[in-house]
């Protein structure tokens, strides 16, 4: 959901999560796809909206007007909208566009309060690409950027792409890693206030980064990431050789390592939240209970459970009925 107009409707068919919320068939009768669908669709929801600035009346009496028959004040940008059956996804949308909000559609029957996360780095947590940024100081930042925007849009190959790239920033001083860190890297707006709140509520919290340990790590530490996995550069003497280190962390690495959390955790899919912006992210974002989408590319944003492009990253608290009062800054 790179803009609103791109959003697309929940990325998990209902049949997928009907086994945990709707009884069985009993004998030979069947349930078709577009039955529970139904009677997902008739069951009480949730609508949480979050502004860029403090909610007024009448935008919020816009949203209820789509059917909703409560309000509950999560703090003064965002909100939480009862609705007896699903609001139209389209409509919802629509609104939300015209209005410049982020929002995100719950079953009432959903696990809201995830205990465990996993982000991004680059484009997500941070507001860059640190190897755009290092190819910015090697003199070949255009070329690179094209490539990273390509290949974050699922248009090439994550790995392929990553080791072109990389390539080209051969015999460059390790001292250009430490020059980004300190003069061109920012975090993205909510960032730490998201990962202290939910450390501070029991989740664990994960970094996870196809691109570098040097800037994973520092930024891991920097917003209180509990744990942080990354590539490793090639280094000879004090400059990058151009060779990532094997194996590469790409998109089935992240799906895994969110995979194993689980199992070692205790926890089911769904009491899990993953933030991602690129294709690499997809693995991630498909196999949490709530994948947000941040400023993503369309690819990425079509797969996720809601986006977040007109707020900060503290919007994922508000999704899940965390309340104002409650963030940690």
């Amino acid at each position: 959901m790179a803009s609103a107009l791109t959003i697309s409707p929940p990325r998990r068919a209902a049949s997928e999560s009907a086994a945990a919320d709707l009884p069985l068939a009993v004998g030979p009768a069947m349930t078709s796809a577009s039955d529970i669908h139904n009677r997902l669709s008739r069951m009480p929801h949730i609508l949480t909206i979050v502004s860029p600035r403090d909610l007024t009346t009448p935008q919020i009496a816009a949203f209820t007007q789509l059917g909703g028959h409560s309000v509950y004040e999560l703090g003064p940008d965002a909100a939480d909208i009862r609705f007896a059956e699903a609001p139209v996804w389209d409509e919802v949308a629509q609104l939300a566009t015209e209005h410049g909000f982020d929002f995100a559609i719950h079953d009432e029957a959903d696990v809201r309060e995830k205990k465990f996360l996993q982000a991004d780095m680059d484009s997500t947590i941070i507001e860059q690409e640190c190897l755009d940024e290092l190819a910015d100081l090697a003199g070949v930042g255009a070329e690179v950027a094209a490539v990273t925007e390509r290949a974050m849009r699922g248009e090439l190959d994550f790995e392929a792409a990553l080791n072109e790239r990389v390539a080209r920033l051969e015999g460059l001083p390790v001292t250009a890693c430490e020059d980004v860190l300190r003069e061109r890297l920012t975090l993205s707006p909510g960032a730490r206030t998201l990962i202290a709140s939910m450390n501070a509520r029991g989740a664990k919290t994960v970094l996870v980064s196809g691109g570098f340990e040097i800037f994973v790590r520092e930024i891991a530490r920097l917003c209180g990431f509990q744990a942080h996995h990354a590539n490793l550069l090639e280094i000879s003497g004090d400059r990058l050789t151009g060779r990532v280190l094997r194996p590469i962390l790409g998109r089935e690495a992240k799906a895994d390592i969110l995979n194993r959390e689980v199992t070692a955790l205790g926890l089911s899919h769904a009491e899990t939240m993953a933030l991602g912006d690129g294709a690499n992210d997809l693995g991630m974002i498909e196999a949490s209970g709530l994948g947000i989408a941040y400023k993503a590319k369309p690819v990425t944003a079509a797969a996720a459970d809601a986006a977040i492009n007109h707020t900060g990253l503290h919007a994922a608290l508000y999704f899940q009925g965390i309340r104002a009062e409650e963030f940690i800054a």
